[in-house]
């Protein structure tokens, strides 16, 4: 009896040691970078993609010859009063690579498997940058924000990571690259890849290269963002769909005044079509 329970006892022992061989190994979370807080974009201005060069026309977006009269028609939308290429005003979000300019301040959460991306304004939807070792999905649902697969480096050799790349694929559109309405291409086939890090020095700043391929370009666009980590911070909330005003009808946008009524957004700009409404006789 003493034997056999001896044995069982051993067997026990085996399957504990097997399990615990065979367990995943917890991830060391000190090996990572404190990226936690609010950020914001160091530059001022507005929001542009190319925080470098000014906006509209000097962002010289590399467009493919359609791609820059779909631009240029949008600046001039804009400089009548309208709202151009840039469809943001009916609150759909920014997307990729809009997103990464930081319009409004974003909080970053890391974890060994994901990083999160949270954004104060609902122009932008939450990132999840998987750095779990899984590869792109064949059948996944394309949104604004994209899916975003990362790997983690360390560049310095000192045993901790400080370097984030990052590649985002299955975007859906309409998007723009910033509020002129510089366009992305209709196929939504973009490809964008970003390397983010830390000044050591200056661990309050955080550096975003972002490289944008896609087929209304010529050639790759890359540009370098700049973020500031604020002190004691404050979480708002910036509803765009609350006391939104802007109204779309067909593909004109409209605006509603305060006192109810729809009215142009722009000079000479005509009123809806009102088919489906009986009309005054004349």
């Amino acid at each position: 009896m003493l034997q056999r329970t001896c044995l069982v006892a051993v067997a026990a022992i085996a399957m504990l040691c097997a399990s615990a061989t065979n367990a995943p190994a917890v991830d060391d979370v000190s090996k990572y970078p404190d990226w936690s807080g609010k950020w914001r974009r160091a530059e001022g201005g507005p929001p542009r993609y190319d925080p470098s060069k000014p906006r509209g026309a000097g962002q010289q977006p590399p467009l493919t010859p359609e791609y820059q009269k779909i631009f240029e028609a949008s600046l001039a939308a804009q400089a009548a009063g309208g709202q151009g290429n840039d469809t943001t005003y009916t609150c759909i979000p920014v997307g990729m690579p809009r997103q990464a300019t930081s319009g409004f301040p974003i909080e970053m959460v890391v974890t060994p498997r994901t990083t999160y991306w949270l954004y104060e304004a609902s122009f932008s939807t939450t990132r999840r940058v998987f750095t779990d070792g899984r590869s792109f999905p064949s059948n996944e649902e394309p949104t604004f924000a994209g899916y975003s697969i990362g790997q983690w480096l360390d560049t310095d050799n000192d045993g901790k990571f400080d370097t984030l790349v990052v590649e985002t694929r299955n975007l859906k559109g309409p998007r723009q690259f910033d509020n002129s309405g510089a366009p992305l291409h209709d196929d939504n086939a973009t490809v964008i890849k970003e390397r983010m890090f830390a000044d050591k020095s200056k661990p309050d700043s955080l550096f975003n290269e972002v490289t944008t391929i896609d087929n209304a370009l010529t050639r790759p666009w890359t540009v370098m963002k700049n973020y500031l980590r604020v002190k004691n911070p404050t979480f708002a909330e910036d509803n765009c769909s609350e006391n939104n005003n802007h109204v779309e009808i067909g593909k004109e946008g409209y605006f509603l005044s305060a006192d109810g009524y729809l009215m142009p957004t722009r000079k000479n700009q005509p009123p809806p079509d009102l088919r489906y409404f009986p009309q005054a006789a004349k």
